[in-house]
């Protein structure tokens, strides 16, 4: 909430001068199967608006971009939040770049699984494929030269990954208690992480080598009793290394892609990869449409003692794109996993209404999930989405 406050009093500054944009969006989910919790709803309804704001001057050498972002559920108070997603100010200077505020960093080239992205925490109560980030307090510094481009960051301020709340569905059971998170470094969420990353392109090679030090986004889960005598989870937050690499190779109509790391932490340090191919099949039928063919392997070195579903899996999936003024796209996927007969299914669709209204419809599955996989709590929460969003 403080930094709500001020922001507050940029607000005045804000209205004068700029560009102001953003959506408004009217979502609704239906769940067929019974909630596992009684006090869990089948359906619900939310609304979220996410207005932007962008501004340039001294000849475009600064600029600054903040965009908030507020929803409201109808049915889980924790997903009733808001956040600010970016309040960012850039200099552009001759070879070199400096942000300073709260951003979003994005590192990473594969589709099913976005291994070595670090920097932003997941908002999970948004959907549970942890795409949704809360916006990470920053000060960036990016040097761009012919040997690539090197970005260094200082992260002073870390932000807890949020949980669904008692009458939310898609969540663990027993619950999270995210009031009481703990940590392993004394400074807690006061913590000044370091990260730094070097990108650059050789040929038709797209590489980025990146390096990480500091709380891990990913907390441990700790049964324990709250402050009830509930039994639920606590977040335990530890220290981490991390270094990644991500590459991507353009042949054609072929996209091959890859994500490696090497984490180090007390509980354990470990190696993950994710990697594969799209290809894209230009003009189907004769048509304006386009259809990528996508294949990726993850995998978890630490098998079945992974906190990740995804230590030995498969994905299949494609991409449908129409090149129509509608922008109307398809993506499907499934991913299976390779040591049982669990599987869990995805499929996206979207198009534009006019310039601007856009519709767009998630369908979720999980099947036959063992009882000690991390995606068991899901397997009752298969659901439709539908939204609609209206653009200003």
């Amino acid at each position: 909430m403080k930094a709500w406050r001020w922001v507050l009093l940029l607000i005045p500054g804000l209205l004068s001068a700029g560009e102001w944009s953003g959506f408004i969006e009217l979502q609704g989910r239906y769940f067929p199967q019974q909630a596992l919790d009684s006090d869990q709803s089948d359906q619900l309804v939310s609304v979220v608006l996410q207005p932007e704001y962008y501004q340039r001057w001294d000849k475009d050498k600064q600029s600054l971009l903040f965009i908030p972002f507020l929803r409201w559920d109808s049915e889980d108070d924790e997903r009733t939040h808001g956040d600010i997603r970016e309040l960012i100010w850039t200099y552009a200077g001759d070879g070199w770049e400096t942000r300073a505020g709260i951003g979003k960093v994005f590192w990473g080239v594969t589709e099913a699984l976005h291994l070595v992205d670090v920097i932003n925490q997941t908002d999970l109560v948004e959907n549970p494929d942890g795409e949704q980030k809360l916006g990470q307090p920053m000060i960036k510094l990016s040097l761009e030269q012919t040997w690539g481009i090197l970005d260094l960051y200082a992260l002073p301020g870390f932000r807890e990954r949020t949980y669904p709340g008692e009458a939310g569905r898609l969540r663990t059971h027993p619950r999270v208690e995210t009031d009481q998170a703990t940590y392993q470094s004394d400074r807690e969420e006061r913590h000044i992480d370091l990260a730094l990353r070097w990108s650059h392109y050789i040929g038709n090679w797209d590489i980025g080598l990146a390096y990480f030090n500091g709380t891990n986004r990913d907390p441990l889960l700790m049964p324990d009793l709250n402050n009830r005598g509930e039994v639920v989870l606590i977040p335990f937050y530890e220290q981490m290394h991390q270094t990644s690499l991500d590459l991507q190779a353009t042949k054609g109509d072929w996209l091959w892609k890859m994500e490696l790391l090497h984490r180090s932490l007390d509980s354990g340090s470990y190696n993950a990869a994710t990697g594969g191919f799209e290809y894209t099949l230009v003009g189907i039928a004769d048509s304006d449409m386009d259809l990528g063919l996508l294949g990726e392997y993850l995998y978890d070195d630490r098998g079945d003692d992974a906190s990740t579903p995804f230590e030995n899996d498969l994905f299949i999936g494609l991409r449908l794109t129409a090149n129509d003024v509608e922008g109307s796209e398809l993506l499907a996927g499934v991913i299976k996993d390779l040591d049982d007969d669990g599987w869990m299914f995805n499929l996206e669709a979207s198009r534009r209404i006019g310039n601007d209204w856009k519709t767009s419809a998630q369908i979720r599955l999980w099947s036959d999930i063992p009882v000690d996989d991390p995606l068991y709590v899901f397997h009752r929460d298969d659901y439709l989405e539908f939204t609609l969003t209206r653009f200003f």
